[in-house]
């Protein structure tokens, strides 16, 4: 398949395609006023992306298509070994619904469990949210998604092509609602329905913990209705909210060398900051 051989050529491609777009979209049409430099942001946060590349091609010696092709290979995981009379088409839009919702509950856990917040907050301690902010995640947290994701793959066993296009969805929705773009109400209202929209997301990035816990959806927005993690808007509106954690609101956030270091970094208000929904 044509898809699966060229892999890497549409990844790249789609994910330089919608960094641009989304990137002049930003200039065009802001909606916050950003309060730190761009410049320094953007190359420490691209640098990330550059990092965490290189350290999944070198540390993991499976990705999960790969996974998909091996699975496929030995007649592994449960669309194998259950005979299910779907069309490919069905078990690809299966699949991608499976591996959202895993995103969605992986997303959670990286909320409530002490170690992987503390990998988490990398994400969540840039002082302003625009479409790097979906590509800002510490490369131990990329490696760690990367493994899960290979086990569920290995598990359920789909074809290669749907997990490949999961992950090309995943991360044009992730600098899609990370963006800092203004949509008319009525086009976000819409979009709702089946997209996590920028305003959505938002949300989620409030230093406000309370607001933080909801909206943990990348891509499909039912989970977060469906789980009851569901919040319309900010408590002091998209303008008014303040972006990141609280106590950390200094000029180093936006320093490469200090995203890697800060997991490992002891201060406080690094506890889990999800840790009101484990009661």
């Amino acid at each position: 398949m044509v898809f699966v051989e060229n892999e890497s050529l549409f990844r790249l491609s789609l994910f330089l395609g919608v960094l641009l777009i989304m990137a002049v979209w930003e200039m065009v049409s802001p909606m916050r006023e950003l309060n730190s430099t761009k410049l320094l942001r953007w190359s420490s946060n691209l640098g990330l992306v550059v990092l965490n590349a290189l350290a999944l091609r070198i540390l993991l010696p499976l990705t999960a298509a790969g996974a998909a092709m091996i699975a496929q290979e030995n007649g592994w995981g449960f669309f194998h070994i259950v005979d299910i009379p779907f069309s490919p088409w069905i078990v690809g839009l299966i699949t991608v619904m499976f591996l959202d919702l895993a995103v969605y509950w992986q997303h959670v856990l990286f909320h409530v469990v002490p170690p992987l917040w503390r990998l988490h907050l990398v994400h969540h301690a840039d002082p302003d949210i625009d479409v790097t902010t979906g590509l800002r995640f510490h490369t131990m947290e990329i490696l760690i998604s990367m493994g899960l994701k290979i086990l569920l793959v290995l598990a359920l066993g789909p074809p290669a092509w749907a997990v490949i296009l999961f992950e090309m969805v995943l991360n044009s929705t992730a600098m899609f609602n990370h963006s800092n773009v203004r949509l008319p109400e009525s086009v976000d209202r819409f979009l709702r329905l089946f997209l996590v929209t920028p305003d959505m997301h938002r949300v989620h990035h409030s230093t406000n913990l309370t607001e933080a816990n909801t909206n943990f959806g990348f891509n499909l927005p039912w989970w977060d209705r469906l789980f009851r993690s569901y919040r319309a808007q900010p408590d002091r509106g998209h303008k008014g909210m303040t972006i990141g954690l609280s106590h950390l609101q200094e000029h180093r956030v936006v320093r490469l060398y200090w995203m890697l270091l800060l997991p490992f970094i002891t201060e406080r208000g690094n506890e889990p900051a999800g840790q009101d929904l484990k009661r």
